[in-house]
C-alpha cells in the first residue's frame, strides 16, 4: 500500500456528511499516536506537514516515518502539506512524494492569489497531486502563520466560487470564525454557519476545509497547568459546532494545538510524578498513548468518521 490522495476521501466524507482529520505531525510519537488511532477506528487519515515541521523533523524523515506507518497499519493515508507559503515549497513537496499540498496565498491580494494558485495546480496536477488553497484570513499563531485580529477577514461567498472555478484547485479553506493557536476566542465562540452554508450551496459537492479548529481540550489545559505549565484562559472551538460544519461541506479539519496539548499534558505530568526518570521512552510511551486517546475521541465525537474505511 502507498500513499493516496485525499480526493476520493473528500468525496465520501461530502455524501456522508462528515469530516476527515487532518493531524499535523513533527515526530515519531506523534505520527504512531495518531495512526494507532485511525487504525483502531478505521478511519480516514490526513496526515499533514508544516514549514516549521519540515525544518525540525527533515523532510527525508517524515517522508520514511510516514512510509513505515503505512505499512505497519495498512490504513490509505494522504500526506498533506500545511500551509505552504509559495511555489517553490509546493514544488519541493510534490517532487518530493506528498500527495497533497496547501498553497496559502491568502495574505496577497485576490488576483495574485489567483495566480500563484494556479500555477500550483497545473504543476500538482500534472504529477496527480491534489491542492488546497485559502480565500479569506484566519486569526492567530501557528509556526511561520501569525495574523492579529484586526488583519483577519472572512471569506467571500462570491469571491470563493470565482477562486475555485479560476484555479480548479481541488479543495478550499474558509475564514468563518475559527482561529490558530490556543488562544481561540475571549468570549463566546462564534462561527459564521449561514456563511458557511451559502458558500456550500454556492459550492455543491465542493470540499471545504476548517484551519484552527482545535477544541483545545479542558483536561488537558488543566493537567498542564497543574504539573507547571501557564497557559492559562486558552479556549478553542466547542465540538458540537465542528460536528455541524462537517454536515455542511466541511470536509477536512485539520487538528494541531491538541496534540500538543495532549503530549505536553503527559509528559509533564509524568516527569512531576517521576521525578527520577530520564529516559525518552519513559515519559514519551504515556504521551503517544494520551494521544491516541485524544485522537480516538476526535474521531468518534468530532469529525463523525469512526468505521468509515469500510
Amino acid at each position: 500500500m502507498s500513499l493516496v490522495t485525499s480526493k476520493e476521501m473528500f468525496k465520501k466524507a461530502y455524501e456522508g456528511q462528515y469530516a476527515v482529520g487532518a493531524f499535523n505531525v513533527n515526530n515519531m510519537e506523534i505520527i504512531q499516536g495518531i495512526v494507532d488511532a485511525a487504525k483502531e477506528e478505521q478511519a480516514p487519515l490526513i496526515l499533514q506537514v508544516s514549514a516549521g515541521a519540515r525544518k525540525y523533523a527533515k523532510h527525508i524523515y517524515l517522508i520514511k516515518l510516514v512510509e513505515a506507518a503505512i505499512e505497519d497499519s495498512g490504513l490509505p493515508i494522504c500526506l498533506h502539506l500545511d500551509h505552504g507559503e509559495d511555489f517553490e515549497i509546493c514544488k519541493s513537496c510534490i517532487d518530493g512524494g506528498f500527495t497533497s499540498v496547501m498553497i496559502d496565498g491568502s495574505k496577497l491580494p485576490f488576483e495574485e492569489n489567483i495566480a500563484l494558485t494556479k500555477k500550483v495546480v497545473e504543476y500538482a496536477h500534472e504529477r496527480g497531486v491534489v491542492v488546497e488553497a485559502e480565500l479569506g484570513r484566519l486569526a492567530g499563531i501557528e509556526d511561520a502563520v501569525n495574523v492579529s485580529t484586526k488583519d483577519a477577514t472572512y471569506t467571500d461567498p462570491d469571491q470563493a466560487v470565482e477562486f475555485v472555478e479560476r484555479t480548479s484547485v481541488d479543495s478550499l479553506a474558509i475564514a468563518i470564525g475559527t482561529s490558530h493557536g490556543a488562544y481561540k476566542f475571549k468570549g463566546d465562540c462564534n462561527l459564521d454557519f449561514d456563511r458557511l452554508a451559502t458558500i456550500s450551496k454556492l459550492l455543491p459537492n465542493f470540499p471545504l476545509v476548517l484551519h484552527g479548529a482545535s477544541t483545545v481540550l479542558p483536561e488537558f489545559v488543566e493537567k498542564c497547568n497543574n504539573y507547571g505549565g501557564q497557559i492559562k484562559g486558552a479556549q478553542g472551538v466547542p465540538e458540537d459546532m465542528l460536528l455541524r460544519a462537517g454536515k455542511l461541506g466541511v470536509c477536512k479539519i485539520n487538528i494541531d494545538t491538541d496534540l500538543r496539548l495532549a503530549m505536553t499534558a503527559s509528559i509533564r505530568e509524568h516527569l512531576s510524578k517521576n521525578p527520577s526518570d530520564f529516559d525518552p521512552r519513559q515519559y514519551l510511551k504515556p504521551a503517544r498513548e494520551a494521544i491516541t486517546g485524544m485522537v480516538k475521541h476526535k474521531i468518534r465525537n468530532v469529525l463523525n468518521c469512526s468505521g468509515r474505511l469500510k
